[in-house]
């Protein structure tokens, strides 16, 4: 089978490619150092030639909704189109859990994202998963101030990368399956004690202040939207242990 993955530099996008190459598939990956543009459109039309499915995890860096949802849209739209052009019989999204509650600030793209996917004429499916084990570490980075840390008060349910990206492949294998169930990690964990321990675990002196976040999409951080419920599936990685892979 060949395969496209939209975003295959990124932090699932490149645990996508390898697990899909590991099973024999070919694998174009659409990014911009392999000449495609997903925003504009930009290459994609040629990049799509003779592709079975497409495994979209593009992502982007922003908190403001006007521009997650102008990224989400773009990518999407263009890559629905090339794909229809080009006979591509399958689009597989990933997604965020909770996103229909807390359709605020990057949801709102993910949100958009659905829907167009949803409304699309390319048969598809849609995997909610809950943020990945790295997150802790980017949340950390873009919110420390030398040795302070400030973290949102956010209950999550940190999966593997690896995990969602055996899962993603799993489901490029099978033909289209609209939206499936979610996929969690193995327990819930607070954010602000997820950034101590990935501190502690690469040796890093962190005072982490956890602060709650303002309005409704601070209170879907705090309040249980953004896990995982009934009917859901579950990694086997906890976050504990992926924090002590990391000083290895």
């Amino acid at each position: 089978m060949k395969l496209a993955v939209a975003g295959g530099t990124g932090t699932v996008g490149a645990h996508v490619v390898e697990v899909a190459r590991e099973r024999g598939h070919e694998v174009v990956v659409l990014s911009r150092s392999a000449g495609v543009d997903l925003v504009t459109g930009t290459g994609l039309s040629d990049a799509l030639s003779g592709v079975d499915a497409v495994v979209d995890v593009a992502s982007t860096q922003t908190v403001s909704a006007k521009e997650s949802t102008a990224f989400f849209s773009a990518v999407t739209r263009h890559l629905l189109a090339g794909e229809s052009e080009k006979g591509v019989g399958h689009h597989l999204a990933l997604s965020i859990v909770g996103i229909d509650q807390a359709p605020q600030s990057y949801y709102a793209g993910k949100v958009e994202q659905e829907r167009i996917v949803r409304s699309g004429t390319v048969p598809w499916t849609i995997l909610r998963a809950t943020q990945f084990h790295e997150f802790a570490a980017q949340i950390r980075a873009r919110a420390s101030f030398g040795p302070v840390s400030i973290i949102p008060k956010m209950i999550s349910q940190p999966i593997a990368a690896r995990e969602v990206a055996e899962r993603l492949i799993d489901l490029a294998e099978r033909p289209p399956s609209g939206r499936v169930a979610d996929l969690g990690g193995p327990r819930r964990e607070r954010m602000a004690q997820m950034v101590r321990g990935h501190a502690r675990a690469i040796g890093k002196r962190t005072l982490v202040l956890e602060v709650p976040v303002p309005g409704a999409y601070g209170r879907a951080m705090r309040d249980g939207t953004l896990v995982t419920s009934a009917g859901a599936d579950h990694g086997t990685q906890t976050f504990e242990d992926w924090a002590a892979a990391q000083s290895r």
